[in-house]
Formats: structure tokens, C-alpha cells, sequence
């Protein structure tokens, strides 16, 4: 009887050993792909923001270059403006540009409320930035109309519109995307995984409003 209660004894001792053991496998196997995870995730959000930022960089080379051209344009032609152009009107585009500019801002402060997880105080001043650029797109529209000169008219007229057009264009596809963007917030979940497409979003409009910088300095102020 002494040995059937030993053996008894060891095949329970050893079953609950087994158990133990078995119970922290599964548990080390769950807290190894729980990170794995969430790593995964983050890098995948990385490389796109990589590939993002590569998006950009080779679109300021295009800008670059066409900066590049319309200062050895304006430095080497002898008659820069068109027949019966002084200049160009400063007051409503330096408004533009104070609006444009002051965007910027105000997607950032759309990003923090979305970091707070504050969904309607993202909304809001993401339609905000919007109307912001439309309303910069309404008031270039506004001065085209009102130019005594084409993008015939010489070299200048020419760049005028080419750059000017170009970054509108810019302006226009941001406009667009954070409208998507506004539309997904009331996707339930949507940003569970990541903010990738409000921060590439906010990074083409940052990447907009220094173009403009530049492009103003060089049109209007120089």
C-alpha cells in the first residue's frame, strides 16, 4: 500500500509540473507576440512615413528647380516685365500668406487634440485648416482675374503662372486629403492602429506652406 500511495504521489507531483510548465510556455509565447506585434505595426507605419518623406524631398526638387530657373530668368533678362507692368499688388497675397502660414498652426493644434483622443476637437480645427486653404485658393483665383498680364505675356508671365499654378495645385490635393482624412475620423477604430494618415497629411501641408514662403519672397517681396 506505502508504494501505491508513492506512485500515486509522483504522478500527481509530476502532472503538476507538467501543467506549471506548460502554463508558462503559453504565457511566454503571449507576451512574445503581443510586441511582435505592436513592433511590426510600428515599423510598418515608419517605413511608410520614410517613403512619405522621399515623396517630398523629390518634390522640392522640382521646386528647386523651377526657383532655380526663374532666378537666372529674372537675373539675365533685360526686359523682366511685361509692357505696361510696374509690379505686382502685395496687400491680398501678403493676407494669403498671413492665412496660409497661421494653418499650419492650426493643424497642429488638430494633431494634438487627435493625440488627446479628443476626435471632435480634431474635426474642428481640421475643417478649419481646410477653409483656411480654400479660402488662400479663392484669393489666388481672385488675383488671376485681376492681373493685366497671361502666362503669355513674356518670361515673366510665363513663371507668374507656372509657379504659382504648380503650388496651387498643392495647395488643392491638401485641401483633399484632409477632407479623406475628416471623412475616416468617423471610421470607429480608425486610428487604433496608428495616425499614419493625419501626420502625412499635416506634413505635405507644412511641406506646402514653406514652398509658399519661399515662392512669395521670391515673386512678390524681391
Amino acid at each position: 500500500m506505502a508504494t501505491d500511495t508513492t506512485d500515486v504521489t509522483d504522478v500527481t507531483d509530476k502532472s503538476s509540473v507538467t501543467s506549471v510548465a506548460r502554463y508558462f510556455i503559453q504565457t511566454s509565447k503571449m507576451e512574445t507576440t503581443a510586441p511582435e506585434h505592436i513592433q511590426h505595426s510600428h515599423d510598418e507605419e515608419a517605413n511608410s512615413m520614410f517613403g512619405f518623406i522621399v515623396f517630398l524631398l523629390s518634390e522640392s526638387v522640382i521646386f528647386l528647380s523651377l526657383f532655380a530657373g526663374y532666378i537666372v530668368y529674372k537675373t539675365t533678362t533685360t526686359n523682366w516685365l511685361p509692357t505696361g507692368v510696374e509690379g505686382l499688388e502685395i496687400k491680398e497675397p501678403g493676407i494669403n500668406t498671413v492665412i496660409l502660414v497661421a494653418s499650419s498652426f492650426v493643424i497642429y493644434i488638430a494633431e494634438l487634440f487627435l493625440a488627446r483622443k479628443n476626435l471632435w476637437g480634431f474635426r474642428v480645427f481640421l475643417l478649419l485648416t481646410m477653409m483656411m486653404g480654400s479660402y488662400f485658393l479663392y484669393g489666388q483665383a481672385v488675383e488671376w482675374q485681376g492681373l493685366n498680364f497671361g502666362f503669355t505675356s513674356g518670361v515673366f508671365g510665363g513663371t507668374f503662372y507656372l509657379l504659382t499654378g504648380f503650388h496651387g495645385l498643392h495647395v488643392f490635393t491638401g485641401v483633399l486629403l484632409q477632407f479623406m482624412v475628416l471623412i475616416r475620423s468617423f471610421i470607429p477604430g480608425n486610428y487604433d492602429k496608428g495616425h499614419f494618415g493625419v501626420a502625412a497629411t499635416s506634413l505635405f501641408w507644412h511641406f506646402v506652406d514653406v514652398i509658399w514662403i519661399i515662392l512669395f519672397s521670391l515673386i512678390y517681396l524681391w
